[in-house]
């Protein structure tokens, strides 16, 4: 991922068979990211990578398969548990989305390069971000952010995956 100055969002519907899943792992690295910013604040919320996690209700899965991520986020029941290397909070920190009650972010890096590999539990993060279990999960997406800094990414996700 290169991001000079700009915010993108890379988006994949889940196949049926991957829709339960209740962890994930992955490596990801930066070689040049932005610096720490308030993921709080719109408008000054860049952070160097994201990995979106999208779940809606159970009756709703099928209705909303294949669609894009705009689409499923403006779904009543749609939550997304967003996790973020980058931003000026603790490691851990669960925070509101500066643009959406429905989005959730949980840090696991702050904004310093290096090469880390994550595992999470998408179910308990989930309950504790939103205080209830997770509906069916039907998308993932990769971001990258450094419009409000101006700065410049370059990092890397690799070895996405997920288990039951």
């Amino acid at each position: 991922v290169v991001s000079d100055g700009t915010v993108s969002l890379l988006w994949r519907p889940l196949d049926r068979s991957q829709r339960s899943a209740q962890a994930a792992s992955w490596a990801w690295s930066v070689q040049e990211g932005v610096t720490p910013t308030d993921l709080t604040v719109k408008g000054g919320d860049d952070r160097n990578l994201a990995v979106y996690f999208v779940f809606v209700d159970p009756d709703r899965a099928e209705a909303l398969a294949g669609g894009s991520a705009r689409r499923i986020l403006r779904e009543r029941s749609a939550r997304a548990l967003i996790y973020v290397w980058g931003g000026q909070h603790n490691r851990g920190a669960i925070l509101p989305s500066p643009y959406a009650s429905q989005l959730r972010t949980k840090v696991l890096r702050g904004s310093r390069a290096g090469t880390h590999q994550e595992t999470v539990d998408l179910v308990a993060d989930y309950r504790a971000a939103f205080g209830s279990s997770p509906g069916t999960l039907v998308g993932l997406a990769i971001s990258a952010d450094s419009d409000d800094t101006k700065g410049k990414i370059v990092a890397s996700i690799s070895n996405l995956s997920l288990r039951n």
